[in-house]
């Protein structure tokens, strides 16, 4: 985090920033009665990788790119019908607008993910945190600290996987 020459008020800022100050609003949510299809071009239109799954208004889960291939990609014509339920993430890391940065890039490297759906206190889904967002806002060390722990761990698992 460059703080030499920085005012105190700036490095005051920098220190006090909250996850609310940096991340990406509105979510982009879709039902989880939506196909697949759907969910691949709203994630075209919005240049995004992750959308936040919703059951009448209540977050249910999240779909990112990778759930698309790894979990749907069968080249089957039938598959096209998929409803993103079928597909998504139903375990959600959420984290909450009040806590800090540095709380949510541990989260993020410890749960080997790399966006994180933001909630407000009353549990009302406000936006997307991504380890992007921290390196352009807020930190490019804290961001790839965060990363480094989700590609270490992924490269243990990947090893396992290999010897077995």
């Amino acid at each position: 985090m460059p703080l030499s020459g920085a005012s105190s008020g700036v490095v005051s800022r920098v220190i006090d920033m909250k996850i609310a100050d940096i991340i990406r609003q509105p979510a982009v949510t879709i039902p989880v009665s939506a196909s697949i299809a759907t969910a691949a071009q709203m994630m075209r239109e919005w240049n995004v990788g992750i959308l936040t799954v919703l059951d009448h208004d209540r977050l249910v889960g999240v779909i990112t790119d990778r759930d698309i291939v790894v979990r749907f990609v069968t080249g089957d014509e039938a598959a096209m019908h998929v409803r993103v339920g079928d597909v998504m993430s139903p375990k959600v890391l959420t984290c909450f607008d009040s806590q800090t940065i540095e709380d949510a890039a541990a989260a993020m490297g410890d749960h080997q993910v790399r966006r994180l759906p933001v909630c407000d206190e009353a549990k009302r889904l406000l936006g997307v945190l991504s380890v992007d967002r921290i390196a352009e806002e807020y930190s490019e060390h804290l961001a790839g600290e965060a990363l480094g722990e989700i590609v270490e761990k992924r490269g243990v698992q990947v090893t396992k996987d290999l010897h077995r």
